[in-house]
């Protein structure tokens, strides 16, 4: 999927193969369930969500679904997260298991706080 540069969320999820298309499309909706105010964009030509930046990133791997809600959710919920690989701003969901759901919106929605306070500190200056 890395050769070709996509312009939307939905030519992005065309090219997986359907069973990972599904779990593309659940990941989508969950984000969007918790963020309802966030644009879809593609950003390093992976799916992305934004409100005053960039709120989490998702893309396909060969054997998981990578989540990158940067480097502070993966901290606050390490606990959570214990059972998933994970590296600075990456979260692995295997392929072969369910998406932790609710686990999701609470990251997105972390990142939403996140995204807010920043950007009204931004406004303050």
């Amino acid at each position: 999927m890395d050769s070709k540069k996509f312009t939307t969320i939905d030519e992005y999820h065309a090219l997986a193969p359907k069973a990972v298309r599904d779990i593309m499309d659940d990941m989508r909706a969950t984000i969007k369930q918790a963020a309802p105010k966030a644009t879809e964009v593609i950003s390093y030509n992976m799916p992305a969500f934004k409100q005053n930046g960039v709120l989490v990133y998702y893309a396909a791997a060969k054997e998981h679904i990578g989540f990158y809600p940067t480097s502070a959710p993966i901290v606050v919920f390490k606990e959570e997260l214990a059972k998933y690989k994970t590296s600075k701003g990456a979260i692995q969901f295997p392929l072969d298991k369910p998406l932790p759901k609710t686990l999701i919106k609470k990251i997105v929605k972390y990142r939403i706080a996140e995204d807010e306070a920043k950007a009204l500190a931004k406004k303050k200056k």
